[in-house]
């Protein structure tokens, strides 16, 4: 490592959001030494707490720890450094009819849940689970995967391919139905198990855009979301998932401390306005306060389209690849409200005596698949939902420092919104939207709007402000079958190096993509320093 020792850092990491400080903290433990420059005056990007008023503390964007990888928090020892998980209350799902689904951890409870509706799905719903289990440990393995190129005009091309048919021979069997998730919809391959509506709605909620994609449950390629609670292991020593303490922001705060502990430098309210590039390679990027910092390497944390089409000047990138990554499909119809309340609304068919705790922390607010669908398609047609599918999460009923004693904070995730507005009427579309997720709301509960003391509402638009996000979209852009693996962000630029010599990226833009894993800074930073090992890193 003797020949990136001469300047003042070996490598800046442009944007601290989670995956930027997973990047940084390994090579800092590796010996680099690191910057980490963030535009923002809090670290953390879309996994990230803030006070928004006076002792009221909400996650922002992201609301829930559900696929953070257990060998990051083990390698980078986050309990060390105040990482923390509670365990929230079991999910509920009411109907309008006054039943309800309680998501009980244990397989069989659940499976009772879904008897109410359906015994026959009831009895395939075992059956079912040991399919996705199955899936989901062969995409775990997945994500750690550097994708290897499809273009095959090198003996090493070649070579990563049939390494990768190799390692994958056990599991031959497993691709075809891995690729029917990747392509048909949510809908239609929960048909395939399922008959009520009521359980196809349950298990596919999140498919239907709660992953942050303009999408519904019926859209092509939304299957491969069904997916997303099986990619974790929860039985190792990092322990399970649920609620961070003090806010999502508490995963990359502990982060950020075990790269310090390791001598990883990370400053906030420094906004990179270009990344310098000499001679065919990175050498370092410049400050919006006109102040150049030196390294021979950079990694981007920011989106591809950021970083290649605004940080970058075009002469020094192929047209082709710009040209790819100009054609993204990047929009985003979810949409996020905070609420300060005074007290708790009562929901009307929740009955704690009979259930066993306090409060429901999580509730999803959706009637059926048609109601989701119809969200949908009021969006496309450039509007607001007029009845938005809502998932309401209440962390201060079991972490109460979110709040000052006695009072709470509600965190509302749903869909589907206008996914672009004009700025003249980017306020009406916020209060339209507030209104219209509080009459939702007070369908399944009491006393949900005189509580209120303060409110925010977030769209699209203001996730691509504030976080950067194209379009909003919290993956950077779809995570569709055309757009993964050796696709992202672009043909023959999957594995996590880019063009320029020396410049890397380690954001949602790379595989696996989006959702809080921490896996794209794992594994830009394995590509670096593998690549360091053979000599001056290339693409």
């Amino acid at each position: 490592m003797g020949l990136f020792m001469a300047r003042g850092f070996d490598a800046v990491i442009v944007g601290a959001g989670h995956n930027g400080l997973v990047c940084g903290a390994y090579l800092a433990k590796a010996g680099l030494r690191v910057c980490v420059l963030e535009k923002r005056p809090v670290i953390g990007g879309a996994a990230a707490t803030e006070e928004l008023w006076p002792g009221y503390r909400v996650s922002t964007a992201s609301y829930i720890m559900g696929l953070l990888q257990p060998r990051i928090i083990l390698d980078l020892e986050l309990a060390r450094f105040g990482y923390e998980i509670i365990a929230p209350t079991p999910l509920v799902q009411p109907f309008p009819d006054g039943r309800h689904i309680v998501f009980w951890p244990d397989p069989g409870r659940l499976g009772a849940e879904f008897a109410k509706f359906s015994a026959r799905d009831a009895e395939v719903f075992p059956e079912y689970r040991r399919h996705m289990m199955r899936l989901g440990a062969l995409v775990q393995r997945l994500l750690w995967e550097t994708p290897f190129e499809l273009k095959l005009h090198r003996p090493q091309d070649l070579y990563g391919l049939l390494r990768f048919m190799w390692r994958y021979r056990d599991a031959v069997g497993d691709f075809p139905e891995i690729w029917r998730l990747l392509t048909m919809s949510a809908f239609d391959y929960l048909q395939r198990w399922f008959t009520s509506e009521a359980v196809k709605l349950a298990i596919g909620f999140y498919a239907a855009g709660g992953g942050g994609q303009r999408a519904s449950m019926k859209t092509p390629g939304t299957a491969f979301m069904l997916a997303r609670s099986y990619i974790r292991n929860n039985d190792t020593p990092a322990g399970g998932t649920g609620f961070v303490r003090g806010g999502m922001g508490g995963i990359s705060e502990a982060i950020a401390a075990s790269g310090r502990s390791h001598g990883l430098e990370v400053r906030t309210g420094a906004t990179v306005v270009a990344i310098r590039v000499k001679a065919g390679r990175a050498a370092g990027v410049v400050l919006e306060s006109g102040e150049e910092i030196d390294a021979p390497l950079v990694i981007a944390n920011a989106s591809a389209r950021t970083t290649f089409l605004e940080l970058i000047e075009p002469a020094a990138l192929p047209p082709r690849f710009l040209s790819d990554l100009r054609k993204l499909r990047a929009r985003s119809t979810g949409f996020k409200v905070h609420l300060a309340m005074d007290r708790l609304p009562a929901y009307r068919t929740f009955d704690a005596a009979s259930l066993g705790f306090s409060y429901p922390t999580q509730v999803r607010l959706a009637p059926d698949i048609d109601y989701m669908e119809a969200a949908f398609a009021e969006a496309e047609s450039g509007s607001n939902a007029r009845r938005p599918y809502l998932t309401i999460m209440v962390q201060s009923v079991v972490d109460p420092g979110m709040a000052p004693p006695g009072k709470h904070v509600i965190g509302i995730y749903g869909g589907h919104a206008v996914s672009e507005a004009a700025p003249g009427d980017q306020d009406r579309l916020r209060t339209e939207m507030l209104e219209r997720v509080l009459a939702v709301f007070g369908e399944y509960a009491t006393d949900v709007t005189e509580p209120i003391l303060h409110g925010q509402t977030l769209m699209p638009w203001d996730f691509e402000r504030i976080f950067g996000l194209p379009g909003g979209h919290v993956h950077h852009f779809d995570m569709s079958a055309d757009q993964m693996f050796w696709m992202r962000p672009a043909p023959g630029y999957a594995r996590y190096r880019s063009p320029i010599r020396g410049l890397y990226m380690c954001g949602a833009s790379v595989h696996p993509g989006g959702g809080v894993t921490g896996v794209p800074g794992h594994n830009a930073a394995q590509a670096v320093l593998g690549d360091m090992k053979r000599g001056v890193p290339r693409p």
